[in-house]
């Protein structure tokens, strides 16, 4: 029996595992552990933030839903003026895994060529999400070792996301 898979789809489960793999993460992460010098809220929280933003196709538009604002683009480098809350994070987390979702629910070879241009990147929309996975496993692999580091423990690997409906 032959098993036909669009791009989509397996971009799909790809981006939808690596998302999983960040929420196994910040969910195994012990309440004690959120809010030290390791900054293991911000970590969580800045990857978030960028998955939100390399999924807007026109980056121009870009606003990250409340309660976050745009303290990434703070040329400072200066963390955000709140602490946000595993909550919180995990709901974001869960924003992008729909807004994931939906763009690749929807690509179509000739969307995959459209371009994402801000002032530093000028990527085909394959090209960025692909660049988003990269940051995403980033961060999930610093936050696994941050894991393995204090509590000698870390999620295991997620080989594919389920389809999401």
């Amino acid at each position: 029996m032959e098993h036909s898979t669009s791009i989509g789809e397996s971009i799909w489960t790809q981006f939808g595992a690596s998302l999983d793999m960040l929420e196994n993460a910040i969910v195994m992460c012990p309440e004690e552990h959120w809010d030290t010098e390791r900054e293991f809220w911000y970590t969580s929280y800045h990857c978030i933030f960028w998955t939100d933003y390399y999924l807007t196709t026109d980056p121009d538009k870009f606003v990250p839903p409340a309660p976050f604002t745009l303290s990434e683009f703070d040329p400072s480098g200066k963390l955000p003026d709140t602490t946000y809350t595993k909550t919180e994070v995990l709901t974001y987390l869960e924003y992008c895994r729909q807004k994931a979702y939906l763009l690749t629910s929807e690509l179509t070879t000739e969307k995959l060529s459209e371009r994402w241009i801000n002032e530093y990147k000028n990527y085909s929309l394959l090209e960025i999400l692909i660049y988003n996975i990269r940051h995403i496993q980033h961060h999930s692999a610093q936050l696994n070792m941050f894991l393995r580091q204090t509590i000698d423990n870390a999620p295991g690997w997620v080989g594919q996301a389920k389809k999401l409906s």
